[in-house]
């Protein structure tokens, strides 16, 4: 939040700092939608400030954003967001400009979206069981919204690059493709956030592309990719995996067995490219596990205890 606060206007930071202690803590999201009042997001649910953010707000937040240049943000603006130091992710909407069809930039830009990036450091040991096993298995994790997919996800780029002489993990080379620079939330190429020493990430690089050249320049052992959802997305997989590259990856949804309907997901679903399918529930906190299935849907874990292991 220290990152975040100094971008807000000096009434939003004045009732950020007085909300209770445990609820600036749980604070995932700071929407601020132009004339309507502030919204954050804490613990899964929904809190409205008493502030109605304004269009003098915004063009001063926009203006901090790129360091008072408007021109120095065309290519975030292409994007659709904005990443700042710590990791922290900033969506926007607005009036979009297209050129041949393509997304040329945002303007007007009158709804913004702070994601808090939280680090969760050791999340990751409790699926060690599961996940490393004399190397570590082809994992796919599987949460609807907001539910810590990519909290995981990144403790284990973390784990994996940095090892455990306790349990006999040793480190490995960890590639990253960070499509939305949300994994490692790099600025200038430079992860934000906490990762081991062996660790290298594609930042803004589309999956599929960033897969192939990571294999083709940095032989990563493990690679970790976030939503996984196109058709170049499956087909990477599988040259990865043909390639005897291990995979840790996250795509949305409410369970194993509304993915398996997706028809992007179906070939590598059916290859069991997948050992491992992780459950993420919403219910009650973020990375909460509800079940660990092997690459055919049998559980492994689930609530109430250890079937298998």
């Amino acid at each position: 939040m220290e990152t975040v606060l100094p971008f807000l206007a000096r009434q939003i930071k004045e009732l950020l700092v007085c909300l209770p202690l445990h609820v600036q803590e749980e604070i995932e999201e700071i929407r601020l939608r132009v004339s309507r009042p502030v919204e954050i997001c804490a613990g899964g649910q929904p809190h409205f400030l008493p502030y109605v953010f304004t269009k003098s707000d915004a063009d001063q937040f926009i203006s901090k954003l790129g360091n008072h240049s408007f021109y120095t943000l065309d290519e975030e603006l292409q994007k659709g967001y904005i990443t700042i130091a710590g990791g922290h992710r900033i969506g926007l909407a607005g009036k979009v400009i297209l050129e041949n069809g393509s997304v040329k930039a945002i303007r007007h830009v009158a709804s913004f979206n702070i994601r808090i990036a939280r680090e969760k450091i050791g999340i990751a040991k409790s699926y060690l069981p599961f996940l490393y096993e004399h190397g570590w298995k082809n994992t796919i994790i599987i949460g609807p919204p907001q539910t810590g997919k990519t909290t995981l996800l990144r403790d284990i780029a973390r784990l994996a690059s940095m090892g455990m002489d306790d349990r006999n993990i040793p480190a490995v080379k960890v590639g990253i493709v960070d499509e939305r620079s949300e994994i490692a939330g790099c600025v200038h190429g430079t992860p934000q956030l906490q990762f081991g020493p062996r660790v290298d990430v594609l930042d803004a690089c589309p999956k599929a592309e960033g897969m192939m050249m990571l294999i083709r320049s940095m032989s990563p052992e493990l690679l970790i990719v976030d939503e996984i959802g196109r058709p170049e997305d499956s087909e990477a997989i599988l040259e990865a995996v043909n390639a005897g590259i291990r995979l840790v990856m996250t795509t949305h949804g409410r369970d194993f067995q509304e993915i398996k309907k997706r028809p992007i997901l179906q070939p590598i679903i059916e290859q069991q490219v997948f050992e491992r399918v992780i459950q993420l529930s919403g219910e009650n906190k973020r990375g909460k596990m509800s079940a660990v299935m092997d690459g055919s849907g049998f559980p492994l874990h689930k609530k109430g205890g250890l079937v298998i292991c």
